[in-house]
């Protein structure tokens, strides 16, 4: 088995009660990316913290300097791993992510973070499209409700949908329990 390295992405304040973007549900998913994140750091693979924040000086979110463009508490980098700022919402986009994962030899990337319908989506998608092969941990990403034409979709249905689009077509979407269990066999 190669090494796999976390790409642990855009866990950040605004995503939690009284941020400027609060998803459904980022208290559950946050706890179970600090699992996968805790057995990254206890196995010492390679970790990979992204952070986004906003270029327009409009922006209703991640705005730089600001509480809630920080990462969220037990997320911060520890020595020796990375962290990549963003400014779209694909992670591999205008970053060094890509050559410093192919610098590094990896071909499987374990993604997890916030949120499922827009970062988590675009990131999976451009990893599997750049060839390597991912795991998303699904318990371990929330979004929230989504509306169009007069229509809503609530946030639990958002996040199947697109969980089950990304699965098998541009990742092995999992649970972390399982992920973390399969770890023992």
């Amino acid at each position: 088995m190669t090494t796999p390295t976390l790409i642990v992405i855009d866990i950040q304040n605004d995503y939690f009660p009284g941020g400027n973007m609060a998803l459904s549900g980022p208290e559950a998913a946050a706890a179970n990316a600090q699992q996968a994140l805790q057995a990254f750091r206890e196995h010492h693979w390679p970790v990979v913290i992204v952070q986004h924040l906003a270029l327009s000086n409009e922006a209703t979110f991640f705005r730089p300097g600001t509480k809630g463009a920080e990462l969220y508490a037990g997320f911060e980098p520890l020595a020796g791993e990375a962290h990549l700022i963003k400014h779209y919402p694909n992670a591999f986009r205008d970053t060094e992510l890509g050559s410093l994962l192919n610098k590094a030899g990896t071909e499987h990337l374990v993604i997890c973070g916030m949120m499922t319908h827009m970062c988590i989506d675009t990131s999976t998608r451009a990893a599997a499209d750049a060839g390597f092969r991912v795991t998303l941990l699904g318990d371990a990403t929330a979004t929230r409700s989504l509306g169009f034409g007069g229509q809503t979709a609530a946030a639990d249905q958002v996040q199947i949908a697109y969980l089950a689009a990304l699965n098998g077509s541009f990742a092995r979407v999992t649970s972390t329990r399982e992920w973390l269990t399969s770890l023992l066999d």
